[in-house]
């Protein structure tokens, strides 16, 4: 697989593009990159691409304000149209889950089949579950760096995220890891603050093959979540895997598989040509 480069006004975006096949794109979660999705993904008879958001992986933040749902979601939509997706299956985590859901909707003649492994959102903005997010953007704006991480391990918040979602509480500890900690705040302030401009009403009116992935464990990703989607979108496919936080490898090994029996199915590849 090979990075390229891809202009989006200012913005210089990373994006990967491996396989042949069915044509999927795959998005990262929040301060996720192409790696995450590698980890997830299978590879065997698909043609992928992955957009590395602005500011996550070798893609820059670019000048644009404020960050959102929307604005990472046309870029992808824009990739897509460069390297020759017309109809795609899309897919994604977490915040890529989020993207997903977005161009779903709003793009819906272009996609042919939806991805959604562990959401964070479901149909409101800002939801609580990302309270933790906003919180550790907050502090890094606020304080300098090893004191506003101090500051989170003490507070009832990131006590609580140790002890109920270990994983969880290792992926925010890495947000004050950053080199660019202090510019990317405003990426978690604006993206944990927004939603997939997705009402319940227009999710239920989807009319895509539409596989939903979640687990417990996760206070960011509430199984909540991930069944609230499936029991909206008509149809939906719901697998429940092994949580992070229990096992890794079982669990990359687990959405990996549901994916690709869903990427399989008669149902998606009718809808979409290799």
């Amino acid at each position: 697989m090979g990075q390229k480069s891809f202009k989006r006004g200012d913005a210089e975006l990373a994006i990967y593009e491996d396989g042949q096949g069915l044509p999927v794109i795959f998005q990262h979660g929040l301060g996720g990159d192409e790696a995450q999705v590698a980890q997830n993904v299978p590879t065997s008879a698909i043609h992928r691409l992955t957009l590395e958001c602005r500011g996550h992986g070798a893609s820059s933040l670019g000048n644009a304000r404020p960050f959102s749902i929307r604005m990472f979601a046309e870029d992808v939509l824009a990739a897509a149209t460069e390297y020759g997706f017309d109809r795609f299956v899309i897919g994604g985590i977490s915040m890529g889950a989020a993207i997903a859901l977005h161009l779903a909707h709003h793009h819906r003649h272009r996609v042919a089949g939806l991805v959604l492994v562990r959401p964070a959102w479901t149909f409101e903005a800002s939801p609580g579950n990302l309270t933790p997010i906003r919180a550790v953007a907050a502090l890094i704006r606020s304080h300098p760096i090893e004191e506003a991480k101090n500051r989170f391990v003490a507070s009832e918040t990131g006590r609580r995220i140790a002890s109920e979602a270990p994983d969880n509480f290792s992926s925010l500890l890495g947000y004050f890891d950053r080199p660019d900690a202090l510019a990317f705040a405003s990426v978690l302030a604006d993206i944990a603050a927004d939603g997939p401009d997705v009402p319940q009403a227009a999710a239920a009116a989807l009319a895509v093959p539409t596989l939903v992935i979640g687990s417990r464990h996760d206070a960011i990703h509430p199984l909540s979540c991930a069944q609230t989607l499936a029991n909206v979108i008509p149809g939906a496919s719901f697998v429940e895997v092994t949580a992070k936080a229990i096992d890794k490898d079982r669990h990359f090994a687990e959405v990996q598989d549901a994916i690709a029996h869903f990427l399989a199915s008669k149902t998606i590849r009718s809808f979409v040509p290799s």
